[in-house]
């Protein structure tokens, strides 16, 4: 019998998640902006984890989680270093070298990335319709990224080599990183995946304390909430939900979602910073969300509650799709990557 679809459970409870980390991750690059004129890129990814690092130890000894089992921590430090210190510094910097239209272009490369590497070292499949979206996806970024270029003033002289490498160093970490997150999640809970990472992260970009401390100072009262929300909303509270989702959902087709936050960051610029975007950038954000919904959806001879490699919302490999919010079934998926 069909399970209901109720508010609580754990295919809803996953589709909120995947929402509520595309939005904050779309609102991201709003506050980078604001907070990049402030702060020298290393000091900014610092700053950041410093603040989602406080928040997320605070939530762990809340709930009293502690330290996440030995064999998790491979996939901890890779993660932690790669994607929440790495990928932080390249896309600061990248940015203050591109316009964002550019840098979105690019970092979108790595949901491509992200459905490649878990083929090949997960095992994940590579469903015809998770291909087509994405490829349709990628089309609406690439349109995004091109009219957002065509308007920005600041690329009159080019771009950059130093900065569009900086952007596909930043797009490589981000699939690197989910692809190593994702077999932690066999053995630590989300919360203790996401918290020890920022921990790790953290770590890595203290050599730029002697920035932050003299920048800290000297920046707006505008800037310094920028970063303090950036710490607190898209990574703290959005990566943790990210790790709740990627314990349930196939790193592929969970990436792909991601091709959303172009279009949200339009409307988002829109709203807040009353930028108009043209014709050709509405249409681009158009792409990349009809993309994400074809391959987030499912043919019409696969079950809802499969557990198939097509990716049922409510677990991955041997799960059998139903509303037990167990992570042992979901989270095997992952546990023979090396």
């Amino acid at each position: 019998m069909r399970s209901r679809l109720t508010a609580s459970s754990p295919a809803a409870l996953t589709v909120g998640a995947v929402c509520f980390t595309v939005f904050s991750w779309a609102s991201a690059f709003v506050s980078i902006r604001s907070a990049g004129s402030a702060f020298s890129p290393g000091a900014l990814a610092l700053g950041r984890l410093a603040a989602a690092s406080v928040v997320l130890v605070v939530l762990v000894l809340v709930r009293r989680e502690g330290f996440p089992p030995r064999e998790a921590w491979r996939g901890i430090v890779i993660a932690g270093v790669v994607w929440f210190g790495g990928y932080m510094v390249a896309l600061n910097w990248g940015e203050r070298l591109v316009d964002a239209g550019t840098a979105a272009l690019l970092v979108n490369i790595g949901p491509i990335l992200m459905a490649l590497l878990a083929a090949r070292l997960l095992g994940e499949a590579l469903p015809r319709r998770l291909i087509v979206g994405m490829a349709v996806s990628f089309g609406g970024a690439v349109v995004v990224g091109l009219s957002m270029s065509a308007g920005s003033s600041d690329s009159s002289d080019g771009t950059p080599l130093l900065g569009v490498v900086l952007c596909l160093l930043a797009a490589v970490a981000y699939a690197a990183g989910v692809i190593a997150q994702k077999p932690a999640l066999s053995y630590g809970t989300p919360l203790q995946v996401t918290a020890f990472s920022c921990l790790v992260g953290t770590a890595a970009c203290l050599p730029f304390a002697g920035q932050l401390a003299t920048e800290l100072p000297e920046a707006p009262a505008s800037a310094t909430l920028n970063m303090v929300y950036l710490g607190v909303v898209p990574t703290a509270l959005a990566f943790t939900t990210w790790s709740y989702a990627l314990a349930r959902t196939p790193a592929g087709k969970l990436g792909a979602t991601t091709y959303a936050v172009p279009a949200i960051v339009v409307l988002l610029s829109w709203v807040f910073l009353e930028e108009v975007p043209a014709w050709l950038t509405l249409l681009g954000g158009a792409l990349c969300l009809a993309g994400v919904a074809v391959s987030r959806s499912r043919s019409r001879t696969e079950r809802p509650d499969s557990d198939s490699d097509s990716g049922s919302d409510t677990g991955t490999g041997s799960g059998t799709g139903t509303d037990t919010d167990s992570a042992s079934s979901t989270d095997r998926a992952g546990a023979d990557a090396p």
